[in-house]
């Protein structure tokens, strides 16, 4: 079992830059994917960003692309998503998963699920 804790969430102004970051319970990180999901108000959550066991592989949806980056460091039990050239629109609450083995877009896929972190992002 996983438990999951996300930290960094803030108010920021349009254009500016956030890390989040994501810290991992548990001596079996390095075996689970993560995953960065959001969810706006009334919206369902939205894919951001995973990455896979070994950090060797990232995905992004492309509404981020280019704009954000996911990373791990599995000695430090944490993964983290660099935010920059922030929009209004991606402004939601952040949620970090994990899963074993393979990353997904996919929320239902995931096992695990932080409390969330909340970004807003003002014009």
């Amino acid at each position: 079992q996983v438990h999951l804790v996300e930290s960094g969430g803030r108010l920021v102004q349009a254009g500016g830059s956030l890390r989040l970051s994501c810290a991992a319970s548990g001596r079996s990180f390095g075996t689970y994917a993560m995953g960065w999901f959001r969810q706006a108000p009334g919206k369902e959550y939205d894919f951001v960003a995973a990455i896979s066991r070994s950090g060797a592989n990232t995905d992004s949806s492309d509404s981020v692309k280019g704009r954000f980056t996911i990373s791990r460091d599995n000695a430090k039990n944490t993964v983290y998503l660099q935010m920059n050239s922030l929009k209004p629109e991606d402004t939601a609450v952040y949620y970090c998963a994990a899963r074993p083995y393979s990353s997904s877009w996919y929320a239902n896929d995931y096992d695990y699920w932080g409390q969330g972190t909340q970004v807003t992002v003002s014009s």
